[in-house]
C-alpha cells in the first residue's frame, strides 16, 4: 500500500515557515481540490494521479521519496 506524507511534510513546512498552513492553501498553491488532498491525507490505499504528486513535490520542495511511503500488506 502506498502512504502519502502530506501532513508531516506540512508540519515540516509551518515549522521552517514559522505559521499555519491549511489544506485550502495548499488546495489554491497547487490546484490539486481540497477533497482530493483529504482523501490522499485519511484513506488507506488512495489512488491519485501523478501530477498531482508532481505539484504536491513542487510545493514541499521535495523528492518523491519525502511524499510517499510503501508499506507491505500483510498476507
Amino acid at each position: 500500500m502506498i502512504r502519502f506524507l502530506i501532513n508531516e511534510l506540512l508540519s515540516e513546512k509551518q515549522f521552517k515557515e514559522g505559521r499555519r498552513i491549511t489544506l485550502i492553501e495548499v488546495s489554491e498553491a497547487t490546484g490539486i481540490n481540497r477533497m482530493t488532498l483529504s482523501k490522499m491525507i485519511n484513506h488507506k490505499g488512495y489512488s491519485t494521479v501523478t501530477d498531482n504528486l508532481d505539484k504536491l513535490c513542487t510545493f514541499f520542495d521535495c523528492s518523491i521519496e519525502d511524499l510517499v511511503e510503501f508499506i507491505p500488506e500483510d498476507k
